[in-house]
């Protein structure tokens, strides 16, 4: 029933399209103006950028989303006259437990898959550590990081999920709309136009796992922990000049990015961790009914 939970405020539709266009502001907004800048212009941009002590770039970047998550619940609070706890889960009361374990299995698979790697060939894999710099990048990072998957979980997976499912009346159709567009919104980023558009597959593919969380699990607190530990780590444990934020991260990847390779491990990882994802959470959580729960038809409330 967590798509139905969206039947409990008000959602005529000036007041969808008010609270879609003041929270998703910043992304549509980063989105067309990426595609109206030219390559030179883009380049410079991210020059620009990279220029910035990386710190200091970190939370410039993450800060504007403490206030656009505080706006989106005020939004569905006094707009929609409902409640945070029915866009987070179906359930009397949010299971923090979920959270955690799920924030546990993404860092434990994490640094298993990286240690696997680092043994079979770590020459392009630098010890970056400075102990101040990382003290203040991790200080930056449990802070921030929270509200930033905060934001883009409570609006894809929660809201728009939500009100795209009541439009519907079905669950395959905003599983779908919302993977695609949670990629799309991430087109604007280093890697993607370092390696190209086909890095977009794992971003979709990610949507989709976490979209398939929420649904089975009728709730967001998995999507939630698996989104905050994945962004910690990919903050924590390595950066690259051509990743989203530059970091002073435990290593460093020196060598020189082979979109082929980089492509093939993503689908690796599309193909064989997140199917085991699943399944682990399918068997602790006890999931059935897998295709009523993500075809199935939203029952009017």
């Amino acid at each position: 029933m967590f798509i139905e939970q969206a039947y409990k405020g008000n959602n005529i539709w000036w007041r969808v399209l008010i609270t879609t266009l003041l929270t998703a502001g910043i992304f549509v907004a980063n989105f067309i103006a990426y595609f109206m800048m030219s390559k030179k212009q883009v380049d410079d941009a991210y020059k620009s950028m990279s220029d910035i002590p990386n710190n200091m770039s970190l939370i410039i970047n993450l800060s504007p989303f403490i206030f656009l998550l505080g706006f989106l619940f005020l939004l569905v609070r006094v707009l929609h006259q409902r409640s945070v706890l029915s866009l987070t889960t179906s359930r009397k009361s949010i299971d923090y437990k979920r959270i955690l374990f799920s924030f546990s299995l993404i860092i434990l698979l994490t640094i298993a898959a990286f240690a696997i790697s680092y043994s079979m060939d770590h020459s392009t894999i630098l010890w970056n550590f400075n102990p101040m710099k990382f003290a203040i990048l991790f200080i930056i990072s449990m802070l921030l990081f929270p509200f930033q998957i905060g934001l883009e979980e409570y609006l894809f997976r929660g809201y728009l999920m939500q009100q795209i499912g009541i439009i519907a009346k079905n669950r395959w159709f905003p599983l779908l709309i919302t993977s695609v567009v949670f990629g799309l919104f991430h087109s604007a980023n280093p890697e993607v136009a370092k390696m190209g558009y086909e890095v977009m597959v794992f971003y979709i593919g990610t949507g989709l796992l976490l979209g398939i969380m929420t649904l089975m699990d009728e709730s967001l607190e998995l999507a939630l922990g698996f989104h905050l530990g994945n962004n910690l780590m990919a903050a924590l444990l390595i950066t690259s000049d051509y990743s989203a934020i530059h970091t002073d991260a435990l290593f460093k990847y020196s060598g020189v990015e082979n979109t082929t390779d980089t492509l093939n491990e993503m689908l690796v990882s599309m193909a064989i961790i997140y199917p085991i994802i699943l399944f682990i959470f399918a068997k602790r959580y006890k999931w059935t009914n897998w295709k009523e729960r993500l075809f199935g038809k939203i029952k009017v409330v």
